[in-house]
């Protein structure tokens, strides 16, 4: 990987085949030692002048693929030392009057890139090699950053490490770049996944002008005349346009009537909303199952599982685009024309192998190729086969294998060890997918960002109806490994010793199932839920894993944070092996004015529906131990959060126990099902009542009605 220094450029074409014409990745990573820090990225496309053909060359979070499938905002994925936010761009897809394609991200709510560590931008080719990384160490109080950009020269694609800062946040690095900005307010109306109206992105191109290519606000030719059907049709598919110009009457001189006015982008983020409830069954009772086009309960053993599974999947990749593309954007593929296929036979020495699948996609007379190796209902995959698959892809110049299964890939620790002859001039890429990754993304189109066709709507809510069922066997991570009895009991009896491999079995384990159940809760909530590593980037993350193991041998728990967007705090979750309890706990920083009786007050009527057992502790300075106690008793007493004398409150944790389960599978008692239901609860019970204001208090006899108690009492 060619490390760039900040000014310098190079030419794509020298460091990979095709990286100079085919398609790229780009990875924006940032680190937070508090926990708390993120960023988004956005892309702009610049033609020859330094600024942006139209509005819609502007890419971020509520414009986030081209049309053509030039860039793709492809969101963030967990690393081993924090998240990293990836970038397609195909630069053969690029129009040729783009000259400039800027690589930025943003920070929002007044934070800075200072606050930040390891900002880094790297670039890897189509087969996922990386061919280049810039670091920037520099950064202050820049609430935006253009990170680098790639620039055609003499016919050939090169890449300059940048490295410059706005103060003015996102809205100011846009507008540098010729793009107007309307942020005076939020978004007109929510964001709904039921695709009505409001189901829109923010960005919207102008209106076409006259014939003559004058735009003087008025019209008064023939020329000038431009229809609302026909600017509609102009605009982009998915922009929102409200006829509100004008046009005129030949021969009758100025008329004000309808035509489409130009509005502009809004970098504040749309609102996303749930779908509408869906009608009332016509069904005469319960035992009445509703007919689906993906029938599960007669499978009866893993062959068929894993053959029903991946047809159903390539199925519906290949007839919901958005859906498709979603899934192998991240795999070099190019947006185009996509088949899918299954049980393929392909020769292969003395015995042909049939791959699960096949995956094809056509842009401009070129194709595309995938092999697809699926195992369901835990079913490892198997080292050979995959090698036997990649060496026929290599062969037949496919470009990937992409391999199926309930596990979830961790970074320098790959399901399958395969052999890459280096003599071979075509490469092929090796990438995993995990079902619980298919399942987030099904989820994000349907439930959340809308799906513009009613039929491809119904098919993604018939592969995820078939993802959940229990006779599937799609179900995502479901064992913590062949260690994780001997761990438990070594730590039971004091005998598991620190550089046990074991220990780092159960590590990875526990970090496969965190990225799972962010993939899982992302999923449902609709919104970013990222696993938070309060580390330095390090290029060793079997070291870090290691490390954690030691610390696992000596205190007997194993510790997780996880960052839900528009969460007021970080979720902590820690197993405790030796009490065999699961806490899940948020802390919430001190309101910057009001009296400490009031904020206790309006914490307790907040948490009005949250459960009982929730317990309550008051944050104090370090050194000092803040008062504690359970909802249920805080209830009538909220001044017993209150710590003795002129002690400063700095917060409040709120935390939630349960016991876990001991076996594995899918019992009911199992641990990682004990770990998703302690995260539901807390998530549904305590976060979510944290976003809803407190309930007004009822007056107490003899008060004044409308009158604040505890503002009373405190003034008092």
């Amino acid at each position: 990987m060619r490390e760039m220094a900040k000014g310098a450029n190079v030419v794509l074409a020298t460091l990979s085949e095709d990286a100079g014409t085919g398609s790229l990745q780009v990875g924006l990573s940032w680190s937070s030692e508090q926990g708390d820090g993120d960023a988004d990225v956005s892309v702009l496309l610049l033609g020859g002048e330094g600024k942006v053909r139209t509005d819609a060359d502007f890419f971020f979070y509520n414009n986030a693929v081209a049309a053509d499938g030039s860039v793709s905002l492809l969101g963030k994925t967990p690393t081993d030392s924090g998240s990293e936010d990836r970038i397609s761009i195909d630069l053969q897809a690029m129009a040729p009057d783009v000259a400039r394609i800027v690589v930025a991200a943003s920070r929002y709510e007044g934070a800075r890139f200072g606050e930040l560590n390891g900002l880094r931008l790297t670039v890897a080719d189509r087969t996922g090699e990386g061919i280049l990384g810039f670091s920037i160490d520099d950064a202050g109080p820049e609430s935006a950053f253009v990170f680098g950009e790639f620039y055609r020269r003499d016919g050939e694609w090169k890449f300059r490490a940048v490295g410059q800062g706005y103060e003015t946040g996102l809205a100011g690095l846009a507008t540098d770049f010729g793009i107007d900005v309307d942020d005076a307010a939020e978004a007109d109306s929510d964001v709904h996944a039921d695709g009505d109206e409001s189901d829109v992105p923010a960005v919207v191109a102008a209106a076409p002008q006259p014939d003559d290519g004058v735009n003087t606000g008025t019209a008064t030719g023939p020329s000038a005349i431009i229809p609302a059907q026909v600017a509609l049709e102009q605009a982009p598919a998915q922009a929102s346009v409200h006829v509100t110009a004008q046009v005129a009457v030949q021969g009758q001189g100025e008329v004000p009537v309808p035509a489409p006015p130009v509005r502009r982008p809004r970098t504040v983020k749309k609102k996303v909303t749930l779908p509408k409830v869906a009608r009332k069954s016509l069904a005469e009772n319960d035992s009445w199952h509703a007919a689906r086009l993906f029938p599960v309960p007669s499978l009866k053993n893993d062959r068929e599982r894993e053959t029903r599974a991946t047809s159903v999947l390539l199925s519906v990749m290949a007839q919901v685009p958005e859906f498709g593309r979603r899934l192998m954007a991240g795999f070099g593929a190019p947006v185009g024309r996509m088949e899918t296929f299954t049980e393929v036979s392909l020769p292969h020495g003395d015995t042909p192998k049939r791959p699960d699948g096949i995956i094809r996609v056509e842009r401009a007379g070129k194709l595309w190729t995938a092999l697809v190796e699926t195992k369901t209902n835990g079913n490892p995959l198997k080292p050979q086969q995959v090698q036997d698959y990649m060496d026929i892809a290599a062969r037949r110049g496919y470009e990937a294998v992409i391999t199926l299964c309930n596990d979830v890939a961790l970074e320098g620790r790959p399901l399958v060890d395969v052999k890459v002859d280096g003599r071979r001039k075509h490469k092929v890429v090796l990438r995993h997918l995990s079902w619980a990754e298919v399942t987030h993304q099904a989820q994000l189109l349907i439930r959340h960002e809308g799906v513009g066709n009613a039929a491809h709507a119904w098919l993604l809510q018939e592969l995820l109806h078939y993802l959940q069922h229990e006779n599937s066997g799609c179900h995502g991570f479901q064992n913590m490994g062949p260690a994780w009895v001997p761990v438990r009991n070594g730590i039971d009896d004091e005998t598991l010793c620190q550089g046990d491999p074991r220990a780092v079995d159960v590590v990875e384990s526990w970090e496969r199932l965190v990225r799972q159940v962010c993939l899982r809760l992302g999923g449902e909530l609709g919104q970013k839920v990222l696993p938070v590593q309060r580390v330095r980037r390090t290029a060793d993350p079997q070291g870090r894993r290691g490390a954690l193991a030691d610390l696992l041998c000596e205190e007997g728990r194993l510790h997780a944070e996880l960052r839900i967007e528009g969460a007021p705090g970080v979720l902590a979750l820690a197993a405790d092996l030796r009490t065999g309890r699961l806490r899940t706990s948020i802390d919430i920083p001190a309101p910057a004015t009001g009296y400490p009786l009031t904020w206790a007050k309006r914490l307790v009527r907040q948490l009005d529906e949250a459960p009982a057992d929730l317990h309550i502790q008051t944050l104090v300075p370090e050194g000092a131990t803040g008062p504690r106690g359970t909802l249920e008793r805080l209830r009538p007493e909220p001044a017993d959060l209150l710590p003795k004398g002129d002690t400063e409150i700095t917060g409040f944790r709120l935390s939630l126990f349960k016991s876990m389960g001991n076996t594995r599978g899918h019992a009911e008692s199992s641990f990682i099902r004990s770990v998703d239901d302690c995260v539901d609860r807390f998530c549904a019970n305590v976060v979510a009542a944290l976003d809803r204001p407190a309930p007004a208090r009822r007056p107490q006899r003899g008060e004044a009605v409308g009158v604040d108690a505890g503002v009373g009492a405190t003034a008092g």
